[in-house]
């Protein structure tokens, strides 16, 4: 028996009067699409309130994708982040509690507009 996968059909993110064109699990369609207003909408639904940190990962992980063409890995986070915040606050341990639905590679990548990262599921 050939048992037929259904795709699971795009959503959207409202923000104000837009409607911004996402996966199931949030990331942008199109990547041009992105604005705060969106990551401000989507934080809201995923029960985030973005304080001034998580924008400077949020500005950090759009700046790396634009000078890099990939996303950030989290090594690369945690490097950054404890030289600019110190070992504690830069850690792994503290990022993924910035951002506690898939951490700051899964969700801050949701949050910035960029696409899920190699090897997600």
């Amino acid at each position: 028996m050939n048992a037929r996968i259904t795709p699971v059909p795009p959503r959207t993110v409202r923000a104000g009067a837009r409607d911004f064109a996402t996966d199931a699990e949030g990331y942008l369609l199109d990547l041009g699409d992105w604005s705060e207003d969106f990551a401000r909408a989507l934080a809201r639904e995923e029960n985030l309130e973005l304080t001034p940190r998580h924008w400077e990962v949020i500005r950090f992980l759009r700046e790396y994708y634009q000078s890099h063409g990939v996303q950030a890995q989290v090594r690369v986070m945690i490097r950054h982040f404890t030289r600019v915040w110190g070992p504690e606050r830069g850690s792994n341990h503290h990022l993924h509690e910035m951002f506690p639905a898939g951490g700051p590679q899964k969700q801050g990548n949701r949050l910035a507009g960029l696409l899920r990262t190699k090897g997600e599921h």
